[in-house]
């Protein structure tokens, strides 16, 4: 059964809707406001996982020239990734970071200033709990990427875990 995502911009909340059936259409009213259409949401998941022949109608509506991002930038970073995940060492965390940097830069996206520092501090080896626990709620309150040239978003959304029935 599939799983739907939608955007409530008044509450700066997504919430997760359950159909029984693939539904492309139905757009739920809010949870919280129960006025308010919600936007339909593209989860990570469907963005950066290819289309396979045979998946009918699923990921027809995927166009990342409509999303504002580039495909094959995309690709290019998901390259990056699988070559270098397994060059990673734990011990050292500026390895991750080069990795990161290199997969950003490649897929058209920079790095905000909140998550540079986040970065710069375990280049400089520090621990990463003492990170956390000073800067861990960065992710919070900011999305850590951003898209090149553009102004970061103020606040990411909150996530409701609720699993609301779409249909009901």
């Amino acid at each position: 059964m599939p799983v739907y995502e939608f955007l409530c911009g008044d509450c700066n909340t997504i919430f997760s809707f359950l159909s029984s059936r693939i539904d492309t259409e139905t757009i739920p009213f809010c949870p919280k406001c129960k006025i308010k259409k919600l936007k339909r949401q593209m989860s990570s998941f469907s963005i950066i996982c290819p289309k396979n022949e045979g998946d009918g109608d699923l990921g027809d509506d995927l166009d990342f020239n409509n999303l504002g991002i580039d495909e094959d930038k995309i690709n290019r970073a998901l390259k990056i990734l699988e070559k270098g995940s397994g060059e990673i060492n734990e011990d050292d965390p500026k390895g991750a970071v080069d990795l990161m940097r290199k997969m950003t830069d490649a897929a058209g996206f920079e790095i905000t200033s909140d998550m540079e520092k986040i970065l710069s501090k375990m280049e400089d080896g520090e621990d990463p709990s003492g990170i956390k626990e000073e800067l861990g709620s960065v992710f919070d309150e900011n999305v850590p990427f951003q898209k090149k040239g553009r102004r970061p978003l103020e606040r990411r959304p909150l996530k409701d875990e609720t699993l609301y029935d779409l249909h009901g």
